[in-house]
């Protein structure tokens, strides 16, 4: 049996750090974990072969080659998913279809197969009747939320290491808050389920046979979720990283409350730990209520992220604006404190009500829904019907990225990020000297020549230098991120790119297919 994994494009957006990987010579930031870990489950005497669009196009003589395709998909990814289906079933081959996006959202995708929940539970029983004369149902469902333990080591060796920034792995699913707007609870559960230490040290084990070394993002949607479990994770972690020489730089998702736990900030910083995105969303405690997210009304937001930062990690985090109790000075205040709190990537979109949530149902029961939502939250547009005039609120989110994302803005943060991280060690680089120099060269003809912002690239370079050299290469990949930044947000507002066939990653004979199926 041959097994297409095909892992659809995403589009151009914040996260996609399409303007910072060209310095790199990368395609994308991370491979399609999930379809790896899938791939693991399938039988050992099937081929496998997947195709992760986001670095090379879904060729036909792909397709032809399977006998099922396997897909995966989160809301954002979904035009380019539909295309994936439509051109399997052109060409006559079977689909199978599963992750984020089926589970919340889609029954009528035109899959032969639509799976509900983790693949744990369901694809085992699936694979079963697949191979023995074929599976009989179309929808298959989890009915419990399985244990990790089930979870096997990812095929990492299916994916092009060298096409991407970071590795990934993961630990836990579920996490133990309430957000109202978050989806997660509503797939995964609110009690967070772990894997062993063995199991992932088995998994690093595996990753590091691979030759990779370098960034490892621990995709945890909460890594301290279970902070008992991760308590006994953390020592056996570090000393794995003593003995191999820290081959990895670890980054990863956690709740604000990270910071009252100094134990667990010294567990992460010696296990190499470098960086953590935290959800802090705004500085305004209705809005916080509102949202239902009581952790972050228990602390001094700005305290939390100096906190964490004290301890060489340095701080990502996600910022919304568009709920109904922000004040009008809404777009000021989060300015303000992404300014103060010194994050150099700081995520901020308009609030999305996502199918399944909290949020989702009652913006239902009020009358206020206005469709589905793309999964891009900073594509100025809206589902739902705001309290805040929506002129205003986009007007006011537009101002905020021009500012956080403006040269002179982003190289202060940056510089104070840099300032504040506390000598944290060896950091592992998993390229070679030539191939660091040539970013290097291609940062510095961008960004130091060409751009129009160079004179506020070179002050910075200076001053990194002067205040913090050590810290010169983190410097150059948050001076490149900031050019992403800066790129997509002149794109956005001087009006959205179109999204065309092309841009869905097909190869040209298979755009022509899908161009002749909708004449």
């Amino acid at each position: 049996m041959k097994a297409l994994l095909v892992y659809p494009q995403f589009p151009d957006t914040y996260w996609s750090f399409r303007h910072a990987l060209k310095f790199e010579g990368k395609r994308s930031a991370f491979p399609p974990l999930g379809l790896m870990t899938v791939a693991a489950m399938l039988p050992a005497n099937w081929q496998r072969r997947l195709v992760d669009m986001n670095v090379e196009p879904l060729k036909r003589a792909d397709i032809e080659w399977a006998d099922i395709v396997f897909a995966s998909a989160m809301l954002v990814q979904k035009d380019s998913l539909r295309a994936v289906v439509q051109q399997c079933k052109l060409l006559g081959k079977p689909v199978a279809v599963g992750g984020p996006y089926v589970t919340t959202t889609c029954e009528d995708l035109p899959a032969d197969y639509l799976f509900f929940g983790e693949a744990e539970e369901t694809l085992p029983r699936f694979i079963e009747e697949f191979t023995h004369g074929g599976a009989t149902e179309r929808i298959y469902a989890s009915r419990e939320r399985p244990s990790l333990e089930l979870t096997p080591v990812p095929e990492f060796n299916l994916v092009d290491l060298r096409r991407y920034v970071s590795m990934s792995v993961q630990y836990s699913r579920g996490c133990p808050f309430r957000c109202e707007f978050c989806d997660i609870i509503e797939i995964y559960g609110r009690v967070p389920r772990t894997k062993s230490p063995a199991q992932m040290l088995t998994e690093l084990d595996a990753l590091r046979a691979t030759g990779w070394r370098g960034s490892v993002f621990i995709v945890d949607d909460n890594f301290i979720g279970n902070k008992r479990n991760v308590k006994r994770l953390l020592p056996e972690l570090a000393e794995w990283q003593q003995r191999h020489r820290y081959p990895f730089s670890l980054f990863t998702e956690a709740s604000v409350n990270l910071a009252e736990d100094d134990e667990l900030l010294e567990m992460m910083r010696r296990a190499g730990f470098r960086r953590v995105f935290l959800g802090i969303e705004t500085p305004v405690k209705e809005s916080l209520a509102e949202a239902q997210k009581g952790q972050n009304l228990q602390r001094d937001l700005l305290d939390a992220v100096r906190k964490i930062q004290s301890y060489g990690m340095e701080v990502m985090a996600g910022f919304i604006v568009g709920f109904d109790h922000d004040p009008p000075d809404i777009f000021d205040r989060q300015i303000e404190f992404i300014r103060e709190s010194a994050i150099p990537l700081a995520m901020v979109g308009l609030l999305n009500a996502l199918p399944g949530t909290q949020l989702w149902r009652r913006l239902e029961r009020e009358g206020r829904l206005l469709g589905e939502s793309s999964g891009n939250n900073t594509d100025c547009s809206l589902n739902f019907i705001p309290r805040m005039d929506a002129g205003r609120l986009i007007d006011g989110y537009k101002r905020i990225l021009q500012t956080i994302y403006s040269p002179t803005e982003y190289y202060n943060r940056a510089l104070e990020c840099l300032k504040r991280l506390a000598h944290s060690g060896f950091e592992s680089r998993h390229n070679e000297l030539v191939h660091d120099l040539a970013a290097l060269v291609r940062l510095v003809l961008e960004l130091g020549i060409r751009d129009p912002a160079r004179t506020s690239f070179w002050r910075y370079v200076a001053r990194t230098l002067a205040a913090c050299p050590r810290r010169f290469a983190h410097a150059m990949t948050l001076a490149a991120m900031g050019y992403h930044f800066r790129k997509l947000t002149e794109s956005y507002l001087n009006g959205w790119p179109s999204t065309d066939i092309k841009q869905e990653g097909l190869d040209d004979e298979a755009i022509c297919q899908l161009l002749g199926s909708r004449a």
